[in-house]
């Protein structure tokens, strides 16, 4: 019974896992509004960006991916996409901030900066913790005793698809972050 109950108990981990991940994406989408917005008071000229955003945006909320789905490698495959075109399209958007030193110094943006800069370190947490509950799951479901009850009473159990960041998004995120310590670093020279 002990391996029935462990594929069980790390079938809920995984579940649980990826519900964590979903909801601090849905905290990034629910920041985005705030910042596009305060952002176009700043930088009107910046219509394209902001409108990228918007766009982005509305995509990643479009594509739902229930924990059921976690299996389909194709489902998982369009989702990861349209987080990392998110991503991607907020990069750009602190990247083109960096040109309006108003709106930097902003109250409300330096707050919305910061809670965005949060949640995207929490989606990495969730992501963390989520691949490991799926690798620990999948792990399971090869090795002895379990694999008894994976091709028994569990007969329809399969591994699980891990949750990866795309190397565009981890490059946008670079690249932006290259550029805040570039402007910081020359207003620090005198």
């Amino acid at each position: 019974m002990l391996g029935y109950n462990r594929l069980v108990r790390l079938r809920m981990e995984v579940g649980t896992g990826w519900a964590n991940i979903d909801v601090q994406l849905q905290r990034r989408a629910d920041l985005i509004p705030n910042l596009v917005e305060t952002v176009k008071g700043f930088a009107a000229q910046e219509r394209t960006v902001l409108e990228e955003v918007t766009r982005a945006r509305a995509s990643a909320s479009s594509i739902q991916l229930t924990p059921e789905a976690l299996n389909d490698p194709k489902a998982l495959e369009r989702f990861q996409a349209a987080q990392s075109q998110l991503s991607g399209a907020l990069s750009r958007l602190l990247v083109t901030v960096e040109r309006y030193p108003e709106l930097k110094s902003s109250q409300n943006f330096l707050a919305l900066q910061s809670q965005l800069e949060g949640t995207e370190n929490r989606i990495s947490v969730a992501r963390r913790d989520y691949n490991e509950a799926v690798r620990d799951y999948n792990t399971s479901l090869r090795t002895f005793p379990t694999i008894i009850w994976a091709k028994t009473i569990h007969g329809g159990s399969k591994p699980m698809q891990l949750f990866q960041a795309s190397a565009q998004a981890s490059r946008d995120w670079f690249i932006l972050f290259r550029s805040i310590l570039t402007s910081e670093l020359s207003r620090s020279v005198p």
